[in-house]
């Protein structure tokens, strides 16, 4: 069902990314990942390659729309079409109000929001023609606040907003959207180094599967905003 579809997930050489690129790969799909870094994409994609060619990296960074209108170019000038975006890159500063720098402020803004606008505006075509899926990657924190979360909390709470609206605005053009709000996660987010005292926390690879499930549903169903949480956090 899902052979030769063409995927494209920003920020996909770690995290909630990798995990969703791995999953789409299993399922003999055609993934294009980005990184900031051309490097780290190029790692990736060696990392993952099983020889068939199924998966690119490309640099770019979200907060260019120049530069996700290219990192789409490219996708469509491989591989004919586009069929489902993973606006997945994310950064996060936390801190006081007190304390909060204004460049950490534009920096989680840029990225978290904007950034999937400009992923969401240079793939929309692309999506509309395919009758494709947009999927983006917000946090419990899109409707949980919390202290020294002024800068992350507006991103997400945001995103939540921008990606429920757009869904109305497409599902006209058979364009479907769906927001994953993740709680904790076992990733390298704000520089955290997975252990083994993650295994409570949602895993990449549980993502990854979410995904597969969204994008294989029913087309007349559609799970628009999706919770996840750890079944069993640790007690308080």
């Amino acid at each position: 069902m899902l052979k030769d579809k063409v995927a494209y997930i920003t920020g996909g050489t770690k995290g909630i990314g990798l995990g969703i690129a791995k999953a789409m790969l299993d399922q003999g799909m055609k993934v294009a990942i980005t990184s900031r870094n051309q490097t780290a994409a190029d790692q990736t994609v060696k990392d993952l390659d099983d020889g068939a060619g199924n998966i690119i990296g490309i640099a770019s960074d979200v907060r260019s729309m120049e530069s996700e209108k290219s990192a789409v170019k490219q996708i469509l000038d491989k591989w004919g079409k586009l069929d489902v975006v993973i606006a997945n890159a994310g950064v996060g500063h936390f801190a006081s109000i007190q304390d909060l720098t204004e460049q950490q402020w534009k920096e989680v803004i840029d990225i978290n929001l904007t950034g999937v606008f400009n992923t969401t505006k240079s793939s929309l075509e692309a999506l509309k023609n395919s009758k494709g899926y947009l999927i983006t990657i917000a946090s419990l924190a899109g409707t949980n606040f919390f202290a020294k979360g002024s800068a992350y909390n507006a991103s997400k709470f945001g995103l939540v907003g921008f990606s429920q609206a757009v869904m109305m605005d497409v599902r006209q053009d058979d364009v479907k959207v769906t927001t994953i709000m993740p709680g904790s996660v076992s990733t390298y987010f704000n520089n955290h180094q997975p252990s083994e005292t993650d295994a409570w926390k949602i895993q990449p690879e549980d993502i990854g599967k979410l995904v597969i499930d969204l994008i294989t549903m029913p087309a007349r169903s559609l799970p628009s905003k999706v919770e996840i949480r750890p079944s069993k956090p640790p007690k308080k």
